[in-house]
């Protein structure tokens, strides 16, 4: 099938040709302003993305796992020395996490929504474990108020990685206002992406949050004068500030869009045979949709029949965490049967918001004829 007729699994052209007389009218008044860091674009997006999820402060970093790093660093109590995460996530907390200089990890998933639960970390905490971060996988917002309940009464710390979720509410109120820190990456891929990198920390904390200032710039106090250890350099540059501004007021658009197409995926899946492919619901304003996650017993067998078809597939994230060699010496010694049950059965299929009518029901189509 020729290139052009497949359904691509992201196309990040359309929507930066859609945005792009908005965008190159940003960028001429970044290079008028003569700020390349920390000018008027970067100040206006914190207090817009702080007003928007509710909370009191944002603090703009240079990528989403900075954002991890940062913020693990500036909420872990003091003599604790381990981060406690999920181990099907891609393993960016993992990699913040010893960037810190703390040790990950890992409690099992719950088996429906593939994300930590209460019930999922309660048997997992030990006095190790000064931060708990909780990724809400795919988009989906869980039941974060009674986990910080939870981690409140025992000191440790709870993170939001919101990298998938900007967007997601839940009894009002929105993903990363629960925890004491919560992290965003703008990557171009996100829900709300940049034309670069970018990352944020969310926190209602006025210490946390300048905390999380200093470590950005180095630990300075006051410029070449570093006093708070662990500093490094992460800015979130102007030009990208200006973009995400942008994009901000579109978020609730997006999220919209990208749960009608999952819909239509659930609604051509249902009559498959069991085992065949599922796809996981985003049916309420609690799921931001990042991804369109299916699950499958013929992984293999179902990608290579929907590429016949012309539709792109990926899989989010085909190891736990302790496989990759680098995070190897970490591996839990109970098996987190739901985290391995999940990485082995999980595919993702096409999901942007830019995605023509056409191009779904393409997939749909081909969804319908797996055999």
């Amino acid at each position: 099938m020729a290139e052009t007729e497949r359904v691509p699994f992201n196309d990040l052209s359309r929507g930066m040709a859609r945005d792009r007389e908005i965008m190159l009218a940003a960028t001429a008044d970044v290079i008028d302003s003569g700020y390349a860091v920390h000018g008027s674009q970067h100040s206006s997006f914190e207090a817009e993305l702080a007003a928007y999820l509710s909370v009191e402060h944002a603090v703009g970093v240079a990528s989403g796992t900075d954002a991890l790093e940062l913020a693990i660093k500036a909420v872990m109590p003091a003599g604790r020395s381990a981060v406690l995460t999920a181990g099907n996530a891609g393993a960016y907390t993992s990699t913040a996490a010893v960037r810190a200089g703390f040790t990950p990890r890992y409690a099992d998933v719950d088996p429906v929504t593939l994300c930590l639960t209460p019930e999922t970390v309660l048997p997992a905490l030990d006095d190790t474990i000064g931060v708990v971060v909780v990724t809400h996988l795919y988009g989906y917002l869980g039941d974060a108020a009674t986990l910080r309940s939870l981690l409140d009464e025992r000191g440790i710390a709870l993170v939001e990685d919101c990298a998938q979720s900007i967007g997601a509410v839940r009894d009002g109120a929105y993903a990363g206002s629960f925890g004491h820190a919560a992290t965003i990456s703008f990557y171009p891929t996100k829900n709300l992406g940049a034309i670069g990198d970018g990352g944020a920390v969310v926190t209602r904390s006025a210490e946390t949050a300048e905390t999380v200032r200093q470590l950005r710039q180095y630990g300075w106090a006051g410029k070449y004068n570093a006093t708070l250890p662990g500093g490094t350099n992460s800015r979130l540059d102007e030009l990208q500030a200006a973009f995400l501004r942008l994009r901000l007021p579109m978020v609730d658009g997006f999220n919209a869009r990208r749960r009608e197409i999952i819909d239509r995926y659930r609604a051509a899946a249902e009559s498959l045979p069991s085992g065949l492919l599922a796809v996981l619901p985003a049916d309420g304003e609690h799921h931001a949709a990042h991804l369109a996650i299916a699950r499958s017993d013929r992984r293999d067998e179902v990608r290579a029949a929907l590429a016949d078809a012309g539709i792109a597939t990926d899989v989010h994230f085909p190891l736990p965490d302790w496989e990759q060699p680098a995070f190897a010496r970490f591996a839990p010694a109970a098996e987190l049967s739901a985290t391995r049950s999940a990485v082995g059965e999980i595919l993702s299929l096409p999901l942007f918001p830019e995605l023509r009518d056409d191009e779904v029901e393409r997939v749909c189509s081909a969804i319908r004829g797996l055999r």
